[in-house]
């Protein structure tokens, strides 16, 4: 793919880079930096995974759970410090030098005011948390988020203009790099620091890649400070109920039940939030701009929401709901008997992750168009409700307590945002219902055939060799149903023009490409 001309970002005036993609369809040009996005989640996650698989051998929970608490707090204050400054770039006409360098002055005073927070707070945190290692942990991480606050603000160009496969290779590249430090840290060592030495390696690896990726130099300056903080107190206010809501259950957890216990939950929640994390979440992103560039113009971004539902229905629905139905051999196999207590969080999270598509698609929809006082108001309403909830479940239930909490809210949030979203764009139920009613009815029968056959959400009591094989089957089994049903409904709906149809196209081609390389083609 074109990159952009060195001088596109370097003049003192230039008002930013020439567009660099066609100016195909929004849903054409979404999906094309989503391929990206989501190719560089996978990759991430594939590299990700196999160093868990070492380290969940290596290390115990109670390490994990020390590195979590330590990123957990480091993430929650710079969600509260966030200005929102690359939302607010991506959202401007034009990105010219002062807006830029306006926002990597704030990214940079950001970065160093929470990494000296974090620093001053580490020993009075060590002992509300009662763990006397969290000390010097937080004192290396805050030191890495520091560097990390000094990444080239010329990389948001690539995302102005969907250019993903820029990003894909900034993002890789130093997880695969930093992977030759984790691993061979965790054998020597024994210990949480080998997680530490891998996130401090990440980070300095990708800020000194952005400097090499992309030409723009970026300077200290304040003048279009005004731009960016016509955004900054709604993103401040978001992000600092953000910060409550979202790190209350490791906090909450963290002191009553002890560090092992969040490292447990973290590792569900990270499982059990896969489709979203990895499929979801990057679309969003790539999403975001696509309803910016709508926006300009002059569309209201309905029927690529409509689209977007229903593809993400397709491909998370059987993903959350069979993650859910095989927990517990993935548990057993993967990570051993020690983190079996993640479990039923995985169970419990992943049924109800198949109801959470919508809330994301909103959000990002609302964000784009930027109605940030309505995301702060459904934002407050979560959080309150998620620390009650939390408060309230945690110290009856354990564990099972967060992963309930956090599906009754996700589900509020999907019913508020659902009809939010609705009433502004003049989307019908009936629309609604019509991109999420074949995946909905044919993860149904996904779900009965495996319970009904004793492959799914049973806790089989055998060899991991035995359990393997059981794996393969439910899976098999639960594939071929869903994709069975998919496309007998799909032709009993009259075939339209729909994922289903695309899917079908992509594999008639890539059946003549192989068939074209046989001996006699």
């Amino acid at each position: 793919m074109n990159t952009p001309p060195p001088n596109a970002a370097h003049g003192e005036s230039q008002p930013g880079m020439a567009p660099i993609l066609p100016q195909k369809s929004i849903i054409a040009r979404t999906a094309h930096g989503a391929g990206w996005i989501i190719a560089w989640r996978f990759a991430t996650r594939i590299v990700g995974l196999c160093s868990t698989l070492v380290l969940v051998r290596l290390l115990s929970p109670a390490d994990f759970g020390i590195v979590s608490l330590a990123t957990g707090i480091l993430t929650g204050l710079d969600a509260v410090a966030g200005f929102g400054v690359e939302g607010a770039i991506i959202r401007a006409d034009r990105a010219d030098r002062i807006i830029l360098d306006s926002g990597f002055t704030i990214n940079v005073i950001r970065g160093l005011t929470t990494s000296l927070i974090l620093a001053a707070a580490a020993i009075p945190l060590s002992r509300f948390f009662n763990n006397a290692h969290l000390v010097n942990v937080i004192y290396v991480l805050a030191a890495g988020w520091a560097v990390s606050a000094f990444e080239n603000i010329g990389m948001i160009e690539y995302r102005r203009q969907l250019v993903f496969d820029m990003e894909f290779k900034s993002k890789i590249i130093p997880r695969l790099l930093a992977l030759g430090i984790t691993i061979p840290a965790a054998f020597a060592w024994h210990s949480y620091w080998a997680l530490v030495a891998g996130i401090v390696s990440t980070q300095v690896m990708t800020v000194s890649l952005t400097y090499v990726m992309h030409p723009y130099r970026p300077r200290f300056g304040f003048a279009g400070m005004r731009h960016i903080v016509g955004f900054s107190v709604w993103e401040w206010l978001i992000g600092l109920t953000g910060l409550i809501g979202g790190r209350a259950d490791t906090v909450i957890i963290g002191h009553l039940l002890g560090a092992a216990s969040v490292g447990i939950y973290g590792i569900g929640g990270e499982i059990a939030s896969l489709p979203t994390s990895e499929i979801v979440s990057p679309l969003c992103r790539a999403l975001f701009s696509g309803f910016v560039v709508a926006k300009r113009e002059g569309r209201d971004g309905a029927q690529t929401l409509l689209r977007v539902l229903f593809v993400l229905s397709l491909l998370t629905f059987p993903l959350n709901m069979g993650l859910s139905l095989v927990a517990h051999p993935v548990i057993k196999i993967a990570f051993g008997q020690d983190w079996l207590g993640a479990v039923v969080l995985i169970q419990v999270i992943g049924v109800f992750g198949t109801l959470s598509v919508f809330s994301a698609i909103g959000e990002t929809l609302f964000s784009a168009n930027a109605w940030l006082g309505t995301i702060l108001s459904l934002a407050a309403t979560s959080t309150v409700l998620r620390v009650g909830l939390l408060l309230v479940l945690i110290p009856h239930y354990g564990l099972l307590g967060g992963a309930l909490a956090a599906a009754i809210v996700g589900l509020v949030q999907e019913a508020i945002y659902l009809a939010m979203a609705m009433r502004r764009l003049h989307i019908t139920a009936r629309a609604v219902v019509i991109s999420v009613l074949r995946p909905s009815i044919a993860v149904s029968l996904m779900a009965a055939v495996l319970y009904a056959t004793g492959l799914g959400w049973t806790d089989w009591d055998s060899s991991n060799a035995a359990l393997g094989v059981r794996l393969a089957a439910a899976v098999a089994l639960g594939g071929g149903v869903y994709i069975s049903a998919i496309f007998a409904l799909w032709v009993a709906a009259g075939r339209p023009n729909t994922a289903e149809a695309d899917a079908l196209m992509m594999a008639a081609t890539l059946a003549r490409r192989v068939l074209r390389r046989l001996p006699g083609h």
